[in-house]
């Protein structure tokens, strides 16, 4: 190559890298998957017999119930107090909606019934209101409400710091920000991770086991929230169809400490 050719070399064009496809929205795992791994059987069991209050912190409603609905059901029978953090209302889950106004509604009275549902109707439930989607850039708000919120309470659980969904991040990261060292509970993880997944800190993994009874409670509460069980608008599918669905019907629930 001669001096006059170096001279004129134009650099390669900068090429993007590609787009990582949302996790949340790829091809899943099937439960059938989780239900026939035996690690989740081994892991050791959540001794939650000494607590005597609990908040729960949900970034949207339904978070609560899917994810730690169990447990929830079977602290309120041993007469634990328990504070519902509803950080929104969940308006964002129907795009292009002409009424959120009525959606929203519609949501805080399906968190309503569900907790009915769980035998947790005496449950306090503090609801902040912060925009649905828009979490991540309101964290220090949030970390700041949160401790507010969970004062004078033993146990808090919040969503998974790193469940993928960008709110339930946030609420996470704000949760330990505030130092409530929280226990997690996974909600898309059941999706996106694999049995025996590397990404998932199995080693502080904990198990609650459902009874039949609390099972049934569970999955009543589940089905009070019909606003993401059924189809919505302009052809789009449920949030959360029967194969999400089936993640939290097992006999047991897992967090993460």
């Amino acid at each position: 190559m001669s001096a006059e050719q170096a001279g004129r070399i134009v650099p390669n064009p900068v090429v993007p890298n590609p787009v990582v496809p949302n996790p949340i929205d790829a091809p899943g795992t099937e439960e059938a998957e989780w239900r026939a791994w035996p690690g989740l059987g081994m892991l050791p069991p959540l001794d939650h017999g000494g607590w005597r209050s609990a908040v729960v912190i949900a970034a949207h409603p339904d978070d609560e119930v899917l994810g730690v609905g169990g447990l929830m059901s079977l602290l309120a029978a041993e007469g634990v107090r328990l504070r519902l953090v509803a950080v929104t209302d969940g308006e964002a889950s129907h795009p292009g909606i002409a009424d959120v106004t009525a959606l929203t509604a519609r949501r805080v009275s399906e968190t309503e019934s569900a907790l009915d549902a769980l035998g947790a109707h005496a449950t306090e439930i503090v609801r902040l209101r912060m925009r649905d989607t828009g979490l991540a850039a309101r964290e220090g708000e949030l970390g700041a409400a949160l401790k507010e919120a969970a004062a004078g309470f033993e146990v808090c659980l919040a969503p998974w710091e790193r469940d993928v969904h960008a709110d339930h991040e946030a609420t996470g990261r704000a949760a330990v920000a505030a130092g409530l060292q929280p226990y997690f509970y996974p909600i898309w993880t059941w999706h996106w991770a694999r049995p025996a997944d590397p990404r998932l800190p199995w080693g502080r993994a904990r198990r609650i086991p459902l009874p039949p009874r609390t099972l049934a409670r569970k999955r009543a509460a589940i089905e009070c929230f019909a606003s993401q069980l059924e189809p919505r608008d302009a052809g789009l599918d449920a949030v959360l169809p029967p194969g999400i669905v089936a993640h939290f019907t097992r006999e047991q629930e897992v967090i993460f400490r």
